[in-house]
């Protein structure tokens, strides 16, 4: 049986593709375990940040209040 140029490209390619899908790393526990903390970790940096933010709003507003009762009690 003689094989046009066509029948053999598309032999060759299916071959590539099984081989290549064959060769895919599964992934692991150790991954996913290692997937599950970054992801925990950039949640708790975030919450970390808005934290931050809070506190920081909220020293500038006592800021405030400190100037204000000391101006008042300068009058």
């Amino acid at each position: 049986m003689k094989l046009n140029p066509f029948m053999g490209s598309a032999v060759a390619m299916s071959a590539l593709v099984l081989a290549l899908s064959a060769c895919q790393k599964q992934e692991g526990p150790a991954e996913k375990a290692g997937k599950e903390i970054d992801q925990a970790s950039e949640k708790a940096a975030e919450q970390l940040k808005e934290a931050t933010d809070k506190l920081g709003q909220e020293l500038e507003k006592a800021g405030e209040k400190m100037q204000d009762a000391t101006r008042d009690n300068d009058k």
